[in-house]
């Protein structure tokens, strides 16, 4: 028996068929979003604005899943009356306006152009002075709602986007009836869901968020939203009024979308999670292991058992229960840039390509830790964890008239490590325990000079995920969690994971010699970090450029 694993990422969506018995990948398709850039539409005079079109979900969703079984049915032992489940996982949060039918705003002629309508992307951050006021409210009137999001409510997230669409463009809040998750919205579509009310909301989503939590009666009450806006107040009547774990489905595979695919009808689909939880799952998580999907940004993921007690963890992105494994508390964290740091330094600056990646790759891994005489700081895109500061940018220090584009290449890379480096720490300090870190996504598995200066960096041996799919491949563990074992999938999660994930043999573990360097530039890191993140308003940083000049002079020796 197999099931199916469909992972919508930021530029594209895959699915991939996968034998319940040992995770054997039987084959996949990717589809391109068509619209805007690289599936994005921008606004060019608002760096801030990342939108999606919900068209290219259908589109992608459709194609992909007929691609996948063509491929799949070229091969022997398989049909689709084998497909015994749908696992589903997307970006977040990214909310879509709907209709009173569940359909997106942007599937009508009115608002079929308006930025507004479409789904706001995870990646977009006009809403950083709501996110700001949000947190500002909740400090002072529910502290609760924020503690369990690390104290600061985030621009990439539920209520600050809704919020700031209410505040900029009125009509369309007035216009639609619900705001659904991305990833809720794409299983109800699989289970021809037609109501938002009936929509079966996941825990991850609305947990890590939304703000829900079911110690406080789930969403934010009516009171403390009316302090934000009355309108949001009333919203809330028309979202939702309990969220689930990966133990429920959001559904069963509807006629329409059987008809669409040839799946068999009344398949069930698993409760949507986002893409690195149910990466997570698909990278064998359990306690004790860090997941890292790294991609155009990076999201760790942790768990820890529910029987125990955990602690808030200022600047992290949410402790929630049943957020990626049932049973356990899942701990989320993240990098707001990582690979589009790189992307952005070869292709928009350099105006390079691939083979310059791999050419900057090459000149890179010849130096030695701190022989640049260069430090960065990764926040190209803001920060998410562990300042949670969407209005931080970018910086390179050290330049001289010798600076070369390798040069530049490896400190970004070292930046992303020193600002993975110090979630590590801060989720440690709070109890949370990291012995061993596995790793997914292409940059994982195409880069190991990049892995050996993560080693270095955080000072833990990192292991790469044995599928380079590891988000659907999640997903699919999932779906064959929920058919059970009755229906050729697995009792359990544990059981599940256990015969459908690896680990590839590769590993990367820290070298002593680098490692000391690293320590030393670590350091210089958190200086600048602490005094431009607003940490530390006092800082003295008339050190930072002189120990770079000598780490470089002790390097070329």
């Amino acid at each position: 028996m197999f099931t199916l694993g469909i992972d919508f990422g930021t530029n594209s969506v895959r699915c991939l068929i996968v034998r319940c018995a040992d995770g054997k990948e039987i084959s996949s398709c990717v589809i391109d979003y068509p619209s805007g850039r690289q599936g994005i539409l921008l606004d060019p005079k608002d760096h801030n604005l990342a939108r999606q079109n919900p068209a290219d979900y259908i589109h992608g969703l459709e194609a992909s899943i007929n691609g996948a079984l063509a491929a799949a049915g070229r091969k022997g032992g398989f049909s689709p009356g084998k497909v015994i489940g749908i696992g589903v996982d997307t970006t977040g949060s990214s909310p879509i306006p709907v209709d009173r039918d569940n359909r997106p705003l942007a599937f009508k002629s009115k608002w079929k152009k308006n930025l507004a309508a479409q789904c706001w992307l995870w990646k977009d951050h006009t809403s950083w002075r709501e996110a700001a006021r949000i947190t500002e409210l909740a400090a002072r009137h529910r502290p609760e709602y924020i503690a369990k999001c690390g104290d600061t409510y985030s621009s990439e997230w539920f209520w600050s986007k809704i919020w700031h669409c209410l505040k900029t463009a009125p009509d369309v809040f007035d216009a639609a009836w619900s705001w659904v998750e991305f990833s809720d919205w794409i299983p109800a579509v699989l289970a021809g869901i037609q109501d938002p009310l009936a929509v079966k909301r996941g825990i991850c989503a609305a947990g890590h968020k939304a703000l829900y939590c079911d110690e406080w009666a789930g969403l934010p009450d009516k009171k403390f939203l009316r302090k934000l806006d009355p309108k949001l107040a009333r919203l809330r009547d028309r979202l939702y009024g309990k969220a689930h774990d990966a133990n429920e489905a959001a559904g069963v595979l509807c006629t329409e979308w059987a008809d669409r695919t040839g799946l068999p009808d009344g398949i069930p689909i698993t409760i949507g999670e986002f893409d690195v939880h149910y990466g997570a799952i698909g990278c064998g998580v359990a306690e004790g292991v860090l997941v890292k999907v790294i991609g155009t940004s990076t999201c760790d993921c942790s768990v820890i058992s529910a029987a125990k007690k955990v602690a808030d963890i200022p600047g992290i992105c949410g402790i929630v229960k049943g957020a990626i494994l049932p049973g356990f508390y899942g701990i989320e964290a993240g990098q707001s840039a990582v690979g589009d740091i790189f992307k952005w330094w070869v292709e928009v600056i350099c105006q390079g390509d691939d083979s310059l990646h791999a050419k900057l790759t090459r000149q890179a891994a010849k130096q030695a830790p701190g022989q640049s005489g260069l430090l960065a700081l990764d926040w190209n895109n803001g920060n998410r964890t562990i300042l949670v500061d969407p209005m931080l940018s970018g910086l390179i220090l050290g330049q001289t008239l010798h600076t070369s584009q390798a040069d530049i290449y490896r400190a970004l890379i070292e930046a992303t490590a020193f600002g993975a480096r110090a979630i590590v720490e801060r989720i440690k300090e709070y109890g949370v325990p990291v012995r061993r870190i596995v790793c997914a996504g292409g940059i994982a598995e195409k880069n190991p000079m990049l892995m050996q200066i993560y080693a270095d960096v955080i000072g833990c041996t990192m292991q790469v995920a044995g599928s380079s799919q590891a988000c659907a491949l999640g997903s699919a563990v999932s779906a064959a969690v929920l058919a059970g074992k009755a229906k050729g999938g697995h009792r359990t999660f544990k059981a599940a994971q256990k015969a459908m994930t690896s680990i590839q043999d590769v590993q990367y573990r820290p070298i002593k010699a680098n490692q000391a360097v690293y320590d030393r530039l670590y350091g210089l890191y958190r200086q600048m970090h602490d005094a431009m993140g607003g940490v530390n308003r006092s800082a003295d940083l008339g050190n930072v450029m002189k120990e770079l000049l000598a780490t470089k002079e002790r390097s070329a020796t």
